[in-house]
């Protein structure tokens, strides 16, 4: 089986493994506790806090180990909102993740709120204009993806940012997408809070990363013990922050190195010439075209079903999904196709592949043999 579903959670790296084993058996101890197990995690957790804060590029006390992405982007959300002294408005994009979209709906439910949505285009790109028409001095949070999870495409951060700055608001970006294929020092400079996912990287689920600028209040959603600073109460789990922050190493080993640049433009490039030659309309990109991600390409096959193009794909030997895991045995069309104009009979026959640097050649190879094979078999059948 070829695993092309990474956007979703990619295999645990090696490298990762080796480091958090001793801290899962035998340096288990707790780091707030005063004995020599507890000083060795404690050391290994400052080690984590210090690598990652070294990867962005920002202060060791701006960083937050978290349960995960999710979290991450609640806090920041959520957290800024709530300390925010300006109005009560959060500003987003049309093709957030569920983590943002759902934490703005609890500010509106919870705490009237306001929340105002940017729109994009068919490319996934928000709009700049109407961005800056939602953006003023009532909005207390921005948060606008860097990468989508979907389709690839990368947002104009610095663009927004520069609205929500102007503005006076905090500018929040889900990076979990980002990681691995963009430089994360560079974002971390354009945003005022960065939130990061483990297992997307090769770290273990149930960790991630929240940087969030110490120039701004910050609201905790958990409370307890006041580990990490106040801001998130729990044990704190060294193996988890261990392990991302070596994930996050590895990442920029492999992206410095240029490993995998050109893979998401091949596979794209042979499968969209492949397709059209065998009859015009059987495939279409979605994303923007150049503003991408190399890790995530995502297709729809007008003359077929996407859910039959899955399971044929699977029994070909390749692992895949039609979109994010987050909306899993859902029946409705992508919420972030519809939103970038595509009407709900195409949008359902969506297919995302994604993966990491690390992929073989072979196995890209491997894959667009399969879609194309199998996409020409499925729209020959219904002839």
């Amino acid at each position: 089986m070829i695993y092309m579903d990474a956007a979703s959670t990619a295999p645990p790296r090696q490298e990762v493994l080796d480091l958090v084993t001793p801290l899962l058996t035998s340096n288990f101890g707790n780091p707030a506790s005063l004995h020599e197990l507890g000083h060795q995690a404690k050391r290994a957790n400052d080690w984590a806090r210090a690598q990652v804060a070294g990867c962005l590029d920002v202060q060791t006390n701006e960083i937050y180990f978290t349960s995960g992405g999710t979290e991450a982007d609640n806090t920041a959300i959520i957290g800024a909102a709530l300390g925010s002294p300006r109005g009560k408005v959060v500003v987003t994009s049309s093709i957030e993740h569920p983590a943002v979209l759902e934490a703005c709906a609890y500010l509106v439910q919870f705490h009237g709120f306001e929340h105002r949505v940017i729109p994009v285009d068919y490319a996934g790109l928000v709009d700049l204009e109407q961005a800056a028409k939602l953006i003023d001095e009532h909005v207390a949070v921005v948060s606008v993806m860097a990468v989508n999870n979907e389709v690839g495409t990368i947002q104009p951060l610095a663009q927004i940012s520069g609205l929500a700055r102007a503005a006076g608001a905090l500018m929040h970006t889900d990076a979990v997408q980002a990681a691995g294929w963009l430089d994360l020092a560079e974002l971390a400079t354009q945003v005022d809070a960065l939130s990061l996912s483990g297992h997307k990287i090769g770290a273990l689920k149930g960790s991630g990363v929240l940087y969030f600028s110490n120039q701004y209040p910050l609201v905790p959603l958990l409370h307890g013990g006041g580990q990490q600073g106040g801001v998130r109460s729990g044990t704190e789990n060294p193996a988890a922050a261990v392990g991302i922050a070596r994930a996050l190493q590895v990442c920029a080993e492999q992206r410095n190195a240029g490993t995998g640049d050109g893979y998401g433009r091949y596979l794209i490039e042979r499968i969209t010439k492949q397709l059209n030659a065998k009859g015009e309309g059987l495939v279409k990109l979605t994303g923007h075209e150049q503003q991408r991600v190399g890790g995530i390409v995502s297709f729809v096959f007008p003359r077929t079903a996407g859910e039959t193009v899955l399971i044929e794909l699977e029994r070909r030997g390749v692992l895949c999904s039609s979109g994010s895991a987050c909306s899993a045995g859902s029946t409705d069309p992508s919420a972030v196709l519809v939103a970038m104009g595509y009407e709900a009979e195409l949008a359902h026959t969506a297919v995302r592949l994604s993966f990491g640097r690390g992929i073989k050649e072979n196995e890209l190879s491997q894959v667009a043999s399969a879609l194309v094979a199998t996409v020409t078999s499925l729209v020959s059948k219904e002839k």
